[in-house]
């Protein structure tokens, strides 16, 4: 499907149209959940949302360009969470960078789960990766900054490392929402997760220069 499809027809102006807009998204997560996006249709997300189809084509072209914009704002809140996390914890230690991040982190995809799961399956396809590697590197760019003013560690390339952060939270994170996680594994994902992030990130500190003998 060609980039322009995917775009909305129109921004919601008036406080009518932005609830309007607001309920078709909500619909669309609902629907997506609940049918799965083989079903979510625009004639369901309509129903759910109390609107005529004519009403959702007003501000979409196709039923695609509305589930990338719920995906968007989806991927938008989580990018804003991390660098309120990143912007709170600099000129920090490490082992508070790292707390802060996957605190964070985990509370914002944690929150509805049912939406994350749901736009799994938006996110492979109709733009999707383009926006969550837009949004990958915009929260990389967020860590990076943070680590960077770290009080006890220095980076070689501090970009690296917060990617390397960054996909060492996600892959977790996305076996919970998928159902892949054993047993126990998501009520101690955070503290592992800290433990993983700190250590690694203190692996970074530098290291004390031997003693000279005389």
């Amino acid at each position: 499907m060609q980039k322009a499809a995917l775009k909305p027809r129109k921004q919601p102006a008036q406080d009518r149209s932005t609830a309007t807009v607001e309920a078709l998204h909500t619909a669309a997560i609902q629907v997506l959940t609940r049918e799965g996006l083989r079903r979510c249709t625009t004639t369901r997300i309509a129903e759910r949302a109390g609107a005529s189809v004519g009403t959702l084509y007003q501000y979409y072209p196709n039923r695609d360009a509305l589930l990338a914009a719920v995906l968007a704002r989806h991927l938008e809140h989580v990018a804003e969470v991390v660098e309120q996390a990143c912007a709170t914890h600099r000129q920090r230690p490490v082992a508070e960078m790292a707390r802060g991040l996957v605190v964070a982190f985990l509370a914002e995809k944690l929150r509805n789960p049912g939406e994350s799961r749901a736009l799994y399956a938006v996110a492979a396809e109709r733009g999707g990766p383009a926006l969550v590697m837009r949004m990958h590197a915009r929260m990389t760019a967020a860590i990076a900054a943070m680590l960077s003013s770290a009080t006890d560690a220095r980076f070689d390339d501090a970009t690296v490392v917060a990617s390397i952060t960054l996909n060492a939270l996600t892959g977790p994170v996305r076996n919970v929402l998928e159902g892949r996680a054993p047993r126990g594994f998501e009520t101690e994902l955070e503290t592992q997760l800290v433990l993983l992030a700190t250590a690694y990130l203190q692996a970074h500190r530098p290291k004390r220069r031997a003693a000279t003998k005389r």
